[in-house]
């Protein structure tokens, strides 16, 4: 395989598709679990790549005082659009800022929680990003607060294949979208990167969109002494969005940490 380019290459052009192929595969199944969790801050939460604002939102209409950081101004500029069209909806501060999870732009100790949903600690490739973004976040959070992670385990599992078609649907707009995804593993660095295509046809006419994404999987144990070392103490691993305890064949991988 290729070396791999940095994680985040590929979510401006998936901006675009973001919601409309997660709408037909996770939903809204973690979103109710972490408002549940952020209603209990006693605080400011931070999202970490809020992306479009699929969870962002949810927790602030439900009045969480939140703040959503995220590199891609595609991504972003998304969620920007939903948030104005719900305004009257948020009954709390909603901000979004543009910046690096690596190096957040925050006041130390200014969150009482902080939440990396859905995998984004997998878009880190380098164990130097990783510690990178675990200091950081150890930085903002007050002590006592709580650190959620929610890994997906069956990335490095998929077996790797080439134009297969996943997903077809109406869009948004009338458009008809076709998803052609390819697959590479890379086990000994622990990459999947999957090749996606999406066929954009509007009336008579296709657009093709290409771009790839990389994930990195480290196991619970792997994740949690790298958590440890940041300065954080493991209170509980859950194996689903119910609170279910993790197990080796859990759905997800959930890891609520507190920031000594």
């Amino acid at each position: 395989m290729e070396r791999a380019r940095e994680g985040w290459h590929g979510w401006d052009e998936y901006a675009a598709f973001y919601d409309w192929e997660n709408a037909r595969t996770l939903g809204r199944r973690d979103v109710a679990f972490w408002r549940r969790m952020a209603l209990r801050a006693r605080g400011p939460v931070l999202e970490l790549g809020c992306g479009t604002g699929r969870v962002s939102l949810p927790l602030a209409r439900a009045g969480v005082n939140l703040v959503g950081i995220d590199r891609s101004p595609a991504m972003l500029g998304r969620a920007a659009r939903r948030a104005k069209a719900l305004r009257r909806q948020l009954t709390k501060s909603l901000r979004l800022v543009r910046g690096d999870i690596r190096d957040l732009p925050f006041q130390t100790r200014s969150f009482s929680m902080v939440l990396a949903p859905y995998g984004l600690l997998q878009s880190l490739l380098a164990d130097r990003d990783l510690k990178a973004t675990l200091d950081a976040v150890g930085r903002v959070l007050a002590r006592g607060g709580t650190f959620g992670i929610d890994l997906v385990p069956d990335v490095p599992n998929w077996r790797e294949y080439e134009n297969r078609v996943q997903l077809r649907g109406r869009a948004a707009g009338g458009a008809r979208l076709t998803l052609i995804e390819s697959v590479r593993q890379d086990r000994r660095r622990r990459l999947t990167t999957f090749d996606q295509r999406f066929l954009e046809r509007r009336g008579g006419r296709q657009t093709e969109h290409r771009f790839s994404l990389t994930f990195r999987t480290l196991s619970v144990l792997q994740m949690t002494r790298r958590l440890e070392r940041a300065g954080f103490v493991v209170d509980a691993m859950l194996g689903d969005y119910r609170g279910r305890p993790w197990d080796e064949h859990a759905d997800v991988w959930i890891i609520l940490a507190r920031r000594r």
